[in-house]
């Protein structure tokens, strides 16, 4: 499992995530912040994309769905999410669909 860490203006060290992170995690709980309390969301897809190599690039891109059993909807924006194998990060989830049990959230990393 690859490891890169970048530093932000305050010192304090970012991991980057992987693809690898992820794909032993699928079914798994991940505890998202919604600003009125921590919810749910199971991880039920992890991929790689389909993008060419670029001089530069931290990582392969990957996109991560997940499911919340909810009858709300929540928009999209940054949330604070934690899981106990990688522990706390900032994701961007969009709402892509939905299902009888809730919605389905993409998060995608490039």
């Amino acid at each position: 499992m690859r490891h890169s860490r970048l530093a932000e203006p305050r010192g304090v060290a970012v991991q980057i995530l992987t693809l690898e992170h992820f794909a032993s995690r699928l079914h798994e709980t991940f505890t998202v912040d919604l600003g009125h309390g921590k919810s749910p969301f199971v991880l039920i897809e992890a991929k790689p994309l389909a993008a060419p190599a670029l001089r530069g690039m931290l990582r392969a891109p990957f996109s991560l769905l997940f499911h919340h059993v909810s009858p709300v909807l929540f928009p999209q924006r940054i949330y604070q999410m934690e899981s106990p194998g990688i522990g706390d990060f900032g994701v961007f989830l969009v709402p892509v669909a939905r299902n009888q049990d809730g919605f389905l959230y993409q998060a995608v990393f490039n």
